[in-house]
């Protein structure tokens, strides 16, 4: 997804887009529930205007509805685009991995290493919110290494959208140490300097994650949930 101007988080308008889109994936914001440019004026202090021009925003990435004359409504990501999601992070996911095999800097293979290395601490303490956030970094470093900003920017918007389901994945059974040992093959494989097997094994990681999600039951609970919000 190409950044729209005045969307990056430093400026006024980024910074309330990026607050209320994180609001949006996060939950906080349910299907179907309108969103009232006052009542988020006053809780981020600011005026209208900056709501306003994030509403236009969410807008284009499907993500809210405006309606003429009656106001703006959460639209939210579907379980068909979980899915969709999943399907093209797959492919993109491998790209990325064998780019980031051939640009990858000797800093940032280090931070791999050791997120990994803390990952498996924090598996074998069952510290789930530590995980998560090594999951995400995991991933991140990933992406620094590519070296496309393109990429990059398009594999953090997939990565947001599906937040959610993706904490909940991995807080399911065994699924974080499991996550964390495919990690490795993508390491060994970047370490290796063999970017055919990096994509190869990052575009299996992203299979495997909406295989479990699936297998779990947490694909139809994120169906279910989204139907009891339009009912509500």
């Amino acid at each position: 997804m190409v950044k729209q101007e005045g969307t990056d988080k430093f400026s006024l308008r980024g910074k309330v887009f990026h607050k209320i889109r994180e609001d949006i994936l996060s939950g906080k914001y349910k299907d179907n529930e309108e969103l009232k440019e006052v009542a988020i004026g006053e809780e981020l202090g600011v005026s209208r205007t900056p709501v306003r021009e994030a509403f236009r925003q969410l807008e284009l990435e499907g993500l809210i509805q405006i309606i003429p004359n009656k106001g703006a409504y959460v639209t939210g990501i579907s379980i068909k685009d979980v899915k969709d999601i999943y399907m093209i992070r797959s492919l993109l996911e491998g790209l990325c991995a064998r780019w980031a095999t051939e640009n990858i800097t000797k800093e940032q293979l280090e931070e791999m290493e050791e997120n990994v290395y803390l990952t498996e601490f924090h598996a074998g303490k069952g510290h789930n919110d530590q995980i998560a956030a090594l999951d995400n970094r995991f991933h991140e470093i990933m992406y620094e290494a590519c070296n496309s900003k393109m990429l990059e920017q398009q594999l953090r918007a997939f990565h947001d959208y599906v937040l959610r389901v993706r904490k909940k994945t991995l807080s399911q059974g065994k699924r974080g140490t499991q996550s964390n040992r495919e990690h490795k093959l993508i390491l060994e494989a970047i370490k290796e300097g063999n970017p055919e097997k990096a994509e190869q094994v990052a575009n299996k990681h992203v299979m495997s994650a909406y295989e479990n999600m699936v297998k779990n039951g947490l694909y139809e609970a994120y169906a279910n949930s989204n139907e009891k919000n339009e009912e509500n």
